[in-house]
């Protein structure tokens, strides 16, 4: 008599848990469809502010990025996307200073956790939106995000003479 009841029971939650997947499926099948027309409505695509397509160096009005080749992006970089290249230059007044000579990212291994942005100190650094990156090869993956040649600094002013 036991074995009925259970059979009956197992039947029972079976057409249960049917009616709970067919109520899904229904559900699915009158809501709305929303189809992007892409690539054809670029125009008009909308792009979520927050979202996270290739890093890039900010630049100011003058053409100068704001990268002061610290390091620190690279050091937090958790798989060694982000390399930097540098070089000592020699200041007018003597002093050398180190400076960006090369700032490499590799978008291929990118894993997109900003942490280069959050911990940059002269906020040099963001997220571009443009998600159209598909390249043939790895290698156009590797980008040098200081692209622009770098204007030349100011020359100072002459130190007037002590005897004049």
């Amino acid at each position: 008599m036991s074995s009925i009841k259970e059979y009956f029971s197992s039947v029972g939650k079976g057409i249960k848990s049917l009616v709970q997947g067919m109520e899904v499926t229904g559900k699915e099948f009158v809501t709305p469809k929303i189809t992007e027309q892409y690539p054809e409505n670029r125009a008009t695509l909308e792009i979520p502010e927050r979202f996270r397509a290739e890093l890039t160096l900010k630049y100011d009005a003058e053409g100068r990025h704001k990268c002061i080749a610290c390091g620190i992006c690279q050091m937090n970089c958790p798989n060694g996307t982000i390399k930097l290249e540098t070089k000592m230059v020699d200041l007018p007044d003597g002093k050398k200073k180190r400076k960006l000579d090369k700032y490499l990212y590799d978008l291929g291994s990118c894993t997109f956790c900003m942490l280069c942005v959050t911990t940059c100190p002269q906020d040099a650094l963001e997220f571009s939106n443009d998600f159209e990156q598909a390249t043939f090869t790895r290698e156009a993956l590797v980008k040098q995000l200081n692209y622009r040649p770098e204007p030349a600094d100011p020359t100072p002013a002459p130190k007037p003479e002590a005897g004049a």
